[in-house]
């Protein structure tokens, strides 16, 4: 019986023929299936292919009785609800590599044409009109260009403006200097990246951290005269504090492809400024993009149908089904281990040290390893990472990664004990299974914990005095902010503690900093797992 396949977007005709180019394959092309239209027909396909305007909801999902692959032609995954799809052993295939040049050439082209008010002198020609003095634009010659995220994307970026003789500074918290350098780049701080540049380009994921990254304390650092340019995604930069800055005179110009609701309300004050260039989402738009990101997909789940191996998953270790079964809640505590560990570091990240404790050794523990290397570089990279390329990019960015192995154990019968350091700190965490199953965090540095890692997180560091938790407890509460549960831990009575809260929802920004500002608190970070 045929295998059957639903393609829901537009895909490249060479991308369709890769698939309808199989006997064993039975492809239906359906696009513009709302989710409730969507739920009604996903019964009896074994994958399908979407880009980004289909949603792959929790809905779909449930409703489907032989799914065993979605697959997305293109980078983002904003429209597929993963976690659903990995709680049903459904994989996620992606392809994060087929519009890299697309984007970057886009985001060098808005520099351009930002510096040199393409856009605005194209439309007056267009009016009969002939005003050079109007459009007197600036040089890239020595400029210094920014870059927040040196991935794929920023680093081709980069390579262009270099190409230009532009003088290069980048943020990335998981590159080295070392990598860095090999590409002509200096690595600085987010700070330095803000205070320091004419242009400032971003490559970052949206995520919890890098929402807003660039808001109104971070322009308030930047030149005057700076230049911001967004190709990543909408609401990286705080679109209504930009307003404001081009108003005020202090940023020169922006130029944007994506927006932090798309498509652009029409009332939208970006699109009164002469100084702002705007496009609507077309960093992938090329002919080799589309074509690179359907091939990509479509041989991906071919192969994966087929039997021939798994790429781009990122949400499923390519191991062996039984193997999977015996060490899957294992997989899940690494990767909590490692994205816990990138949230509370500070710096790049240079050496991760994992030893493995107890009966786990007795498993294949390369995949726990990967788990473990994707939940560290996820919180940054998000879906560029995954289980298939997560040791490759720790690699490509200087972060070295050592195993080892260890049968004798404390109170636990298993233990992962993860250090990490940075050029500012070192930092381990120890992580068990209870009931074989159930992920807990049992040690932080010098503190013993029993931390649920799951969901919105609150970590503080406090004095060991009557009255810290009522405080903090109260904060929460007049912010109604609920707490499901927390842990202590501490060295001696009235010492150093550090104390884990589990909350219901994000702790905003206002909550957080009453709590930094509160009598006996040293420090207070949130995360989310």
């Amino acid at each position: 019986m045929a295998i059957k396949i639903l393609v829901c977007d537009p895909l490249h005709d060479e991308g369709l023929k890769v698939l309808t180019g199989e006997k064993e394959f039975k492809v239906d092309v359906k696009p513009k299936l709302s989710p409730a239209e969507l739920e009604s027909v996903i019964k009896g396909y074994e994958a399908v292919i979407v880009r980004s305007a289909t949603k792959i909801t929790k809905g779909v999902i449930e409703a489907s009785d032989k799914l065993r692959l979605i697959g997305r032609a293109g980078v983002g995954l904003d429209n597929v609800d993963v976690e659903s799809a990995t709680k049903k052993g459904i994989i996620v295939l992606n392809a994060p590599a087929g519009n890299t040049i697309s984007t970057a050439e886009h985001t060098f082209s808005m520099i351009m044409a930002l510096s040199r008010n393409i856009a605005q002198a194209n439309a007056s020609m267009k009016r009969g009109e002939w005003e050079k003095k109007k459009f007197m634009g600036i040089e890239l010659y020595g400029k210094v260009l920014g870059v927040a995220g040196l991935g794929r994307i920023g680093t081709e970026v980069a390579k262009r403006a270099l190409s230009f003789e532009m003088k290069v500074i980048a943020y990335d918290p998981f590159l080295s200097a070392e990598q860095a350098k090999k590409i002509g780049v200096e690595l600085v701080s987010l700070d330095e990246v803000i205070k320091r540049s004419d242009y400032i380009t971003v490559h970052t994921p949206l995520t919890d951290e890098t929402r807003h990254m660039l808001g109104e304390a971070e322009f308030k650092k930047m030149k005057k005269g700076v230049r911001i340019i967004n190709c990543a995604r909408g609401g990286i930069i705080d679109e209504g504090v930009l307003v404001k800055a081009i108003e005020s005179g202090h940023v020169a110009g922006a130029a944007f492809d994506v927006f932090e609701k798309e498509p652009l309300d029409t009332a939208s004050p970006l699109l009164k400024f002469d100084n702002v260039v705007l496009t609507p989402h077309l960093g992938a738009s090329t002919e080799e993009a589309q074509l690179n990101v359907s091939l990509d997909i479509a041989n991906t789940v071919k192969d994966v149908l087929l039997g021939r191996g798994i790429r781009n998953a990122v949400n499923i270790p390519c191991v062996d089904p039984e193997l999977l079964k015996n060490i899957e809640p294992y997989l899940k505590l690494a990767e909590k281990i490692g994205s816990l560990q990138t949230q509370l570091a500070e710096g790049h990240i240079k050496k991760v040290q994992i030893k493995y404790v107890g009966e786990i050794i007795n498993y294949d523990l390369k995949p726990v390893t990967i788990a473990l290397v994707k939940g560290i570089l996820e919180p940054i990279l998000q879906e560029t990472v995954n289980y298939v390329n997560a040791l490759v990019i720790a690699r490509e960015r200087g972060i070295e990664i050592i195993e080892s192995k260890a049968s004798a154990i404390e109170d636990f019968a298993n233990l992962i004990y993860v250090k990490v350091e940075t050029e500012k700190m070192k930092n381990s965490v120890m992580g068990t299974l209870f009931t074989k199953v159930d992920p807990r965090i049992v040690k932080i540095n010098d503190y013993y914990v029993d931390a649920v890692p799951e969901g919105h997180m609150l970590f503080i560091r406090n004095k060991d005095l009557p009255g810290v938790v009522g405080e903090i407890g109260t904060i929460l509460g007049d912010g109604k902010i609920n707490i499901a549960g927390m842990t202590f831990g501490r060295q001696k009575k009235g010492g150093d503690a550090l104390s884990i809260l589990n909350v219901d929802m994000p702790i905003p920004q206002n909550v957080l900093e009453k709590i930094k500002k509160a009598k006996n608190i040293f420090e207070a970070k949130t995360i989310k797992l």
